[in-house]
Order: structure tokens, then C-alpha cells, then sequence
């Protein structure tokens, strides 16, 4: 079920043109480390709700591979 959730949010997430003008990891990476921290996820309530999911080593920061998982 965690699965089908997480697919379900993921494409909510990609198609939504609201949360997304441009699904693109540098407009996240507003301090530029290379990283999306879960600070910088806030600003968009629908990746704040799978940064857990998409953060499969589970180091609270999203890598560029982990991010791409939304596109």
C-alpha cells in the first residue's frame, strides 16, 4: 500500500502544474549543495509529503538520482 501511495503522489506531483511550473532539481536546490535538504522540500507541500520515500538512503537530504524519481 506504501507503494501505491507513493506511486499515486509522485505522479500527482509530476503532473501538477500548480506545484510545478517546471519540475527541475535546481529550482529546489536554492543554496546551490547539491542537495535538497528537507528545509529547502518545504517549500512545496507535495514533495514534503514523499521526502521520505524518495530519500532511500535516508540521509534527510534528496541527491539529484533520488529527485529524479518524481520526473
Amino acid at each position: 500500500m506504501k507503494t501505491l501511495n507513493t506511486t499515486l503522489a509522485v505522479l500527482v506531483l509530476a503532473s501538477s502544474s500548480a506545484a510545478y511550473a517546471a519540475v527541475d532539481f535546481a529550482s529546489f536546490d536554492s543554496n546551490g549543495d547539491g542537495v535538497i535538504s528537507q528545509q529547502e522540500a518545504a517549500s512545496n507541500k507535495q514533495l514534503m509529503n514523499i521526502f521520505d520515500d524518495l530519500d532511500t538512503d535516508g540521509n534527510g537530504e534528496l541527491s539529484k538520482e533520488e529527485f529524479a524519481r518524481v520526473q
